[in-house]
Parts: structure tokens; C-alpha cells; sequence
């Protein structure tokens, strides 16, 4: 079994994977955050930055797309390439409203004609491998069949499905029953992504669904930064290592953004699932979020690590 990491907005950034993969060694692939290129077809520095490839050394990543024109996705493609990417993933699965309202993410798949005629491009033209992410559909899972014929037509390198609705977002359970209706009919390899917090989970999906080769981890990675090397028969995070881990992190981060809030939001986003990892860290976890300046943050960090029994697993679930 391959583990990917799922690319995790304000989380998942260069500094996170490269430091990451330093201390937790195992995942196979780490998905970059979406870019989502604007019509002018320019990059920004702070887009640049999480994908240059020097950035990267040493970490195996895959840059995704989030886009609705076909123009603007092969473009994309191409600046990729020109990058030195040999891949790239296109993002169907955003559920976010402001993103779905604009025909992305997810809401593309709620224009079936308008998603065929954007792949039928880009796979006619594109100068790069590309693979999907992609929910069940808008509304109900039975939109999804015939999504994946769409799909189906066009040589997808691997199709990673979060088996919502985009009208779910991550609440409620998952629709097993319907990705394994898709498993059996999609004619590329078929990845499995969503709800996976511990290595029980992980097991009990690999017991069901034994044909599918990778999974990728998001909220759960996130969570519990040694899942994957516990999956691979490593050890469960231990208080040293986890504090050494965020200590490197937000140095890195002081280093990359040169400001301590920059630094500090970036912190804050991981702590929210990282939290997770603690017996009752719900208020300290809530005082760390809202902290301000350096020495309260670091004082609060040391505190939850100091003071809270540490899980074997994190807890669930995501609210």
C-alpha cells in the first residue's frame, strides 16, 4: 500500500512537507495545495514559492490545479511542465461555496456537458499526464455514474474520490457503497481519499478494498503527523520527536515569511487538527488558536505538550 498526503489549504505548504518528511518518513506522494491560475496566466510569488522546485528537493510532490476554463487548465499545464513537473492533478472535489458558485471544484460536476467538453480538451492537448480528485457529485451520490462515464472516456492517470457530495462537505459518513459501485465500472486506477484518522480505519478500508494500491491522507496526516510511519510498521509519535518536529516548523516558517504572525497563522491552521493528538485539549487547543505574539504561543505549545496525555491515536470526528 502506497500513502499519499492530500493537500491541505494553509497546511500542506512547502515548509510542512519538506519538514514533514524529514521527521515522519513514509508518504509516498504529497499533493501541493491547489493553484488556481487567473486569466492574465501569471503566477504570484507566494504561489511560486510552494511550487518551485527547489522548494521541493527531495520530496516526491504533485502540483493540482483547480481551474473551469480549459484554456486557462492547459496553460497551467504547460507553466508545470516548464517547471519541470511530470504530472499534474486536477481538482473536482473543492466543496467551498465561494468556489463551487464559480464553477470550480466541485462545481464543475454539476455541469456534466461543460466537464465533458473541459477534459475533452485538455486531455487532446495536454503536454502532461493529468489525474482527477473528485466528490460523488452535488447532491446525491447517484449523480456519480454518470459522472464516471465522463471520466471514463479520457485516459485519467488515477482517479482519487472522496466519496461525498459537495453538499456534505466533510460532515456526515462516507459513501462507501457508491465508491465501490465505482470501483468496479472506472477504467483507470482508482485511489481512496476521506475520513481516515488511525491506523484502524486505514486497515479496515485496505481489508475491504483490497484492490486499491494508494490512499491518501488529509485531515487525519494532519492530525497524527506519524500515521503513515505507524501504517508502515513504525512507531506512534512520542512528546520528544512532536516537539522537536514544531519547533523546526515554525523556525522554518520565521525563515520563509520573515514575520512572526505569518508564522503564527500557519502554526494555528495545524494545531487545529493537531489538537486532536491530545486528552482533553479542547481549551488550551481553543487558547493556542486565538494566541498572540511569539512567547504566547510557544508558552501555550509547551503547555499541551507538557501537560496533556498524549493519544496513541487522534480522536474524532472533524467537525
Amino acid at each position: 500500500m502506497y500513502y499519499d498526503c492530500a493537500p491541505l489549504q494553509g497546511v500542506t505548504t512547502y515548509v510542512f512537507r519538506n519538514t514533514h518528511r524529514e521527521f515522519f518518513p513514509g508518504v509516498s506522494r504529497y499533493f501541493i495545495p491547489f493553484f488556481s491560475p487567473p486569466k492574465e496566466h501569471l503566477i504570484t510569488p507566494r504561489e511560486m514559492r510552494d511550487l518551485l522546485p527547489a522548494h521541493n528537493a527531495g520530496t516526491p510532490v504533485v502540483p493540482q490545479l483547480m481551474v473551469r476554463s480549459p484554456e486557462d487548465c492547459l496553460w497551467a499545464i504547460g507553466a508545470m511542465a516548464e517547471l519541470g513537473y511530470g504530472e499534474v492533478n486536477l481538482n473536482l472535489g473543492c466543496p467551498s461555496g465561494t468556489v463551487v458558485a464559480k464553477g470550480k471544484g466541485s462545481g464543475l460536476l454539476a455541469r456534466p456537458d461543460e466537464l465533458d467538453r473541459f477534459l475533452d480538451t485538455v486531455y487532446a492537448r495536454s503536454v502532461l499526464p493529468v489525474s482527477i480528485k473528485t466528490r460523488l457529485g452535488i447532491q446525491d451520490p447517484a449523480e456519480f455514474r454518470p459522472i464516471l462515464e465522463i471520466y471514463n472516456r479520457y485516459p485519467l492517470t488515477e482517479l482519487i474520490i472522496h466519496p461525498r457530495v459537495q453538499k456534505e462537505f466533510y460532515k456526515g459518513s462516507v459513501h462507501l457503497d457508491a465508491f465501490a459501485a465505482a470501483l468496479e465500472r472506472c477504467r483507470c486506477p482508482v485511489r481512496y481519499n476521506g475520513d481516515l484518522l488511525t491506523v484502524a480505519d486505514c486497515q479496515a478500508l485496505e481489508a475491504r478494498f483490497p484492490q486499491v494500491e494508494r490512499i491518501m491522507l488529509g485531515r487525519g496526516l494532519a492530525a497524527d503527523p506519524a500515521l503513515v510511519q505507524k501504517l508502515l510498521g513504525g512507531a506512534a509519535v512520542d512528546r520528544v520527536t512532536l516537539e522537536r518536529f514544531l519547533d523546526t516548523l515554525f523556525a522554518r516558517y520565521l525563515d520563509c515569511y520573515g514575520n512572526v504572525e505569518n508564522a503564527l497563522q500557519r502554526m494555528k491552521e495545524l494545531w487545529y487538527y493537531l489538537i486532536r493528538l491530545f486528552d482533553g485539549g479542547e481549551r488550551l487547543g481553543m487558547k493556542l488558536r486565538r494566541a498572540r505574539g511569539q512567547a504566547a504561543y510557544q508558552d501555550l505549545t509547551r503547555r499541551v505538550l507538557q501537560e496533556l496525555p498524549l493519544r496513541q491515536e487522534a480522536a474524532g470526528p472533524f467537525e
